[in-house]
């Protein structure tokens, strides 16, 4: 079996949701097994657990880590009982986005807490897709709407986009899609990225 594990991450309203829906429409039919798993900021701000609701922001960090980390082991637990032979499992957000939202005092405290390095953390995942927030070169279309757990100002979309691609910088296989064109183009380019780097990186 082989499980490949990879990171759709960017800034705000960059288009992450949409983008997990059509990699699953488009390598499905290639012979994939596309396990997804959402984003667990989502899930505990919808649900009452958030960085102002918690002690600290360090605090619900250690929520959300630790979290994360525990789904992505549950899905590629549940893969490898999976009678196939090509699974792709895709994480919306992955463990190193944490540190964008840190000092860097308090993610050293984040990995003490978890007992990992930055560089064991790249090594879970086989790839890194950042897709920039519309905040960055497609303003006018930047929308808090369709997310209420996005708070964030244009400016403010722009600044945690710089700290994300940051944090992800040391991977060795990290892609950055801009807003260099319309949204279908932008999406079009991923899923191409991806194809690439899957075809190109078979164990």
């Amino acid at each position: 079996m082989n499980i490949t594990k990879i990171v759709i991450t960017g800034g705000p309203c960059g288009g992450k949701s949409t983008a997990m829906d059509k990699i699953k429409e488009r390598f499905s039919p290639k012979g994939y097994k596309v396990l997804l798993i959402h984003e667990t900021a989502t899930e505990l701000i919808s649900g009452g657990i958030a960085p102002w609701t918690c002690g600290t922001n360090l605090d619900y960090q250690k929520c959300q880590m630790k979290l994360q980390m525990e789904k992505e082991a549950l899905i590629e637990k549940a893969a490898r009982t999976m009678e196939e032979d090509r699974v792709l499992i895709v994480c919306d957000r992955g463990t190193m986005d944490n540190k964008a939202y840190l000092s860097e005092q308090d993610f050293t405290s984040l990995l003490t807490y978890i007992g990992m390095t930055e560089e064991e953390l790249y090594k879970e995942y086989a790839a890194v897709f950042h897709l920039v927030t519309a905040a960055d070169g497609a303003e006018q279309f930047y929308t808090t709407a369709n997310n209420s757990s996005r708070i964030e100002t244009p400016k403010e979309a722009i600044a945690v986009d710089k700290r994300l691609r940051n944090a992800w910088e040391g991977h060795p296989h990290l892609t950055v899609i801009e807003n260099t064109s319309d949204f279908e183009t932008k999406i079009s380019t991923l899923l191409s990225e991806m194809e690439f780097f899957l075809e190109n990186n078979r164990k």
